[in-house]
């Protein structure tokens, strides 16, 4: 695998997209493609899942390594030519979906720090955060409990539980 994983906080995030310069563009490699985003609201975090052919390959059984961001987005300084001003609009706080807490409470502790939970329309998406092995069986059955079903995908596989 030739993915790597990108923690940024929604401060982070927002800089990003407004164009302000980050130390993530000088970590990331020119052929860098943005797999997947996750946002979890309780530990106020954006975790990027890149891939990029110039990454050492890691065994599909490993963890995805961290791309390890050591220093915060630099701070605007002061200019002869007053910076324009873009209007952003604040975060309004999102209260997770009552559903999807009460599907992740079904899960042991030790599964759901292995696991990411997520509201997609009428569905709730449990992914698998790292290669599970035996883990995988138990994971199955809370999952079928619950009315949901495994889709294997050809990159991502996850499961799909009805809300």
């Amino acid at each position: 695998m030739k993915l790597r994983i990108v923690k940024l906080t929604p401060e982070q995030l927002v800089a990003l997209l407004q164009g302000k310069p980050s130390l993530l563009a000088s970590k990331l490699p020119s052929d860098a493609e943005l797999f997947d985003v996750k946002m979890d609201l309780f530990k106020k975090q954006v975790c990027l899942v890149v891939r990029s052919e110039s990454f050492s390959d890691v065994a599909e059984s490993a963890q995805i390594p961290e791309i390890e961001l050591t220093k915060t987005l630099p701070q605007p300084t002061s200019t002869l030519l007053p910076q324009p001003k873009v209007a952003v609009a604040k975060p309004v706080p999102v209260q997770p979906a009552k559903t999807a807490l009460k599907m992740e409470n079904e899960f042991s502790p030790d599964q759901r720090k292995i696991l990411s939970f997520a509201v997609k329309g009428d569905v709730v998406i449990v992914k698998p955060l790292q290669f599970l092995k035996t883990e995988w069986d138990d994971i199955n059955e809370v999952v079928k409990s619950l009315g949901g079903r495994w889709v294997k995908g050809d990159i991502i596989s996850y499961w799909e539980i009805p809300s």
